[in-house]
């Protein structure tokens, strides 16, 4: 395995050497430089320290400022996202792979990556992961994708918050949150589903710092305008 791996660095470097030496690269080079990139990529990312991991989320993030949004990145990426959750490696009884600081930067980067498949990933997150930091960066995620079919995304944040409202309240995932809700609003013409505009309120009377809770009752008050809106529009479809 450490042979393979020197090959592929070795190959990397060339590739890397040619481009820094201004050779334009061919179709072909262009493609075996992603290849290898992936192949790099899958190997560290599946690796048993927690260190190979986040090396794995360095190339991860440079794959993507430089255009590469394989399959394979995102699969990376959804595998690093849930690595001690639902991907468990235990030594007599105890849990040996719980990194949320990878989860965490494996959502930051699920939100860069964007589509469907991100947004449909971000969700599982939501739904499993039991650290408040990985969650605010799945939030902050959802609402860079701005994807809301059915109201999925604001309907999942809102179990979310109220999840931990009962029983310990986070100010940065209640303030994510709001963001979040505001800007899925932006993109999609409103909030549509109750369970969004409930947990907005429960922060604003929750126990939350009071920039929080007035951040929650400003953005009550700017999301009439939606309603207002399609009531004007209703109105005018009607003369």
């Amino acid at each position: 395995m450490k042979a393979i791996k020197y090959v592929i660095a070795a190959a990397v470097g060339l590739l890397t050497v040619s481009m820094v030496m201004g050779q334009e690269m061919s179709v072909e080079e262009s493609y075996l430089q992603e290849s290898v990139e992936n192949m790099i990529i899958r190997e560290q990312s599946q690796a048993a320290g927690r260190d190979m991991k986040m090396v794995a989320l360095e190339y991860i993030g440079e794959a993507i400022n430089h255009g590469n949004t394989s399959e394979e990145v995102r699969n990376a990426l959804e595998y690093l996202s849930l690595e001690g959750v639902t991907n468990q490696t235990r030594e007599n009884g105890r849990l040996m792979n719980n990194f949320p600081d990878v989860r965490a930067k494996s959502a930051e980067y699920l939100g860069e990556l964007g589509g469907p498949e991100a947004k449909n990933a971000l969700l599982k997150i939501m739904l499993a992961d039991p650290e408040p930091m990985v969650l605010t960066e799945a939030v902050k995620s959802l609402a860079k994708i701005g994807l809301n079919d059915n109201e999925e995304t604001a309907n999942t944040i809102s179990w979310v918050v109220t999840r931990f409202d009962v029983l310990t309240p986070d100010n940065l995932l209640a303030l994510s949150a709001l963001e979040a809700f505001e800007i899925l609003a932006e993109k999609n013409g409103g909030l549509h589903d109750p369970s969004a505009i409930r947990a907005i309120l429960r922060i604003a009377d929750g126990r939350y710092i009071k920039p929080v809770q007035d951040r929650a009752r400003q953005l009550i008050f700017d999301l009439r305008k939606y309603s207002s809106g399609s009531q004007t529009s209703s109105a005018n479809n009607t003369r």
